[in-house]
Formats: structure tokens, sequence, C-alpha cells
């Protein structure tokens, strides 16, 4: 998954082609942790869709602009604004859903 900074969310997830799936998420988290392979797994699996991560401890910025209050936060963005949200450790069924699979 691509990270993702301040500098350059605009043009890899508000002005991209396809959907995206930002995951928030940080080094310390365990649920962030255990979610990561799974959305690994779409990434490779769901190709009409880009999958980006943000580490809200070096992102601290973008997690405020976008109401980040807890993580994992996935945030599936269309057309540059925010489409769904899933907060906390999620099942595959329910990232399937969130991303469209």
């Amino acid at each position: 998954m691509t990270p993702v900074t301040k500098e350059t969310f605009e043009s890899e997830v508000l002005k991209a082609e396809k959907p995206v799936l930002v995951d928030f998420n940080a080094g310390w988290c365990g649920p962030c942790k255990a979610m990561k392979p799974i959305l690994e797994e779409f990434e490779a699996s769901t190709p009409d869709v880009k999958f980006v991560s943000v580490d809200i401890d070096d992102q601290d910025e973008l997690a405020e602009d976008w109401d980040v209050a807890s993580i994992p936060c996935l945030v599936l963005f269309k057309g540059g604004a925010e489409a769904k949200r899933s907060v906390g450790l999620v099942s595959r069924d329910a990232i399937s859903e969130l991303v469209g699979a």
C-alpha cells in the first residue's frame, strides 16, 4: 500500500481516477497491524480500487482534517469525496463490502 502524506494526499486520493481506500493507522496499533495483511490481499485482488496508507503519528494533520478519532479507520473516497467509513478492526466481509469487491 502506498504511504500518503499531507503533500501527496490531494494527488493520490482526492484527484484519483478510481476509488481509493485510505487506511489511517499507526505503527503501535495492534488492530492496525492485524488488518494490514488483509488489506494487502484486497489490494492485490481488487485492481479497480487504489489502496493507500496514512500513518497518523507522522500525518496528524491529515487525521484531523478527516476527523479520524480512532484507528484503524478505513475511508473510501470516490470522486474526491468520502463515500464510506469503517472504524476499528473489521472482518474480510466488511472490507469487501466497503470496497465493493
